[in-house]
């Protein structure tokens, strides 16, 4: 679907979710992430990139696992330290996954992905044609219901800085990866806090695209 036929949907409240293709398990348990290897952390950065061009093939399994590790997974087991910081450790930014098979939000304490529901949300993730098609798009979204220790009035910077900090380790492993990703924040958030299902405590912040770079063939 292309930008400005989202926009129209968008305008009326009509931008919807397409059915999900393929099964979808209630809880994906993933592998564990692969922690050793990647390239150097100075190269990464000198690699780090926004690409708006998709493969549409699937992710594989351990890729994914990887990526949902590095954005918000636990890297300190003891202390359930997670690898993107949180004022006052509230742990207010979960990240959900909108797949071909269905829409999940990643659990970090389980390393598991977890059914939200069966419906292809990609569309629903930024007005960009290219999310339709691309095999992942993340959603962050605040939760201020668990942030009772934080001054409301700077609940949602606190939110916000997090978010940006979870986007950044995503980009860094796709750069390390080889894999294309875009940050967005243009989004019909109506539509897509409909299709998370969130309640008035929750909140959309961003979307990521993530994906192999599309090849373009010569002429």
């Amino acid at each position: 679907m292309n930008t400005l036929t989202k926009m129209a949907l968008g305008l009326i409240g009509q931008l919807r979710p397409e059915p999900a293709t393929g099964d979808a398990a209630s809880t994906t348990h993933l592998p564990p992430a692969n922690t050793a290897g990647g390239l150097p952390l100075m190269q990464v950065l000198a690699q780090r990139q926004s690409l708006r061009e998709f493969d549409p093939a699937p992710l594989p399994e351990q890729t994914l696992s990887d990526l949902l590790w590095a954005a918000a997974g636990i890297n300190r087991p003891l202390l359930g330290g997670r690898t993107a910081p949180s004022a006052m450790n509230a742990q207010e930014v979960d990240v959900y996954a909108a797949l071909p098979n269905g829409l999940y939000r990643y659990v970090a304490s389980s390393h598991t992905l977890h059914l939200v529901s069966t419906i292809d949300a990609r569309r629903v993730t930024g007005y960009q044609d290219f999310v339709d098609t691309a095999p992942l798009d993340l959603v962050f979204v605040a939760d201020y219901a668990r942030m009772k220790l934080v001054p409301a009035a700077q609940r949602e910077s606190y939110a916000w800085a997090a978010a940006g900090a979870m986007a950044q380790n995503v980009y860094l492993y796709c750069a390390s990866a080889g894999l294309a990703t875009v940050i967005r924040a243009w989004i019909d958030r109506g539509a897509l806090a409909q299709a998370l299902g969130l309640n008035n405590e929750q909140q959309v912040l961003l979307s990521q695209t993530v994906g192999r770079p599309k090849i373009v063939a010569l002429p």
